[in-house]
């Protein structure tokens, strides 16, 4: 049973538009649905929440550590109330996935993602789930006639603010997965994944 979901991004004013936040944008609005309010939690280097979801108590987290030590925050959080890997979701941008893409996986590798190797690197595990939110790839921008030795700019992609018609597609596959969020927390996982995997 999922006990404590994570939203990844970076703190600060400058970055709260920006693609690489889209973990914290999900956590938001699921923060408003559960009736829970992100306080400042110094010992847990987070903003942090408790709330409830179908009976059921959540424990809410937004990482102020910057993306690449999210871990710390994590970590601090799975061990002070005894959450093991497999009760943590962690949402997160995924330049895998086009905008408007939005898919939950259990385990596997960081995909190159900082927040997720840092969460595994203090976790000494990655078997935890992960609700990937596509936010597309900086090679997609290339013309494709001169894609063959461009590299794409991928740090920086990332730190930049979504384009109007990325950002309304975005919103549309965090309302997705907010809608299943009461599955995944009455452990309906199964559920959860073939009702936000048969969307596009």
């Amino acid at each position: 049973m999922i006990k404590l979901i994570v939203g990844l991004g970076n703190p600060g004013a400058e970055y709260i538009a920006t693609r690489h936040n889209a973990g914290f944008w999900f956590v938001d609005q699921l923060a408003r649905d559960a009736g829970a309010t992100l306080r400042d939690e110094r010992r847990f280097h987070a903003f942090y929440g408790k709330g409830r979801m179908n009976g059921h108590e959540i424990h809410l987290l937004e990482p102020q550590t910057f993306m690449n030590r999210s871990g710390q925050s994590v970590v601090a959080v799975a061990q002070f109330f005894k959450i093991l890997p497999d009760e943590i979701l962690v949402a997160h941008d995924e330049l895998d996935l086009p905008p408007g893409v939005v898919k939950m996986k259990f385990g596997g590798g960081s995909g190159g993602h900082n927040g997720l190797k840092d969460i595994s690197a203090h976790l000494s595990s990655q078997q935890y789930w992960r609700l990937r939110i596509g936010i597309g790839h900086p090679r997609d921008l290339i013309p494709e006639g001169s894609r063959a030795g461009a590299k794409p700019d991928v740090a920086n992609f990332v730190l930049k603010p979504l384009r109007r018609e990325e950002q309304d597609v975005i919103d549309q596959s965090i309302e997705r997965a907010l809608a299943v969020m009461p599955h995944v927390i009455a452990d309906e996982t199964e559920r959860a994944m073939m009702n936000l995997h048969r969307n596009p």
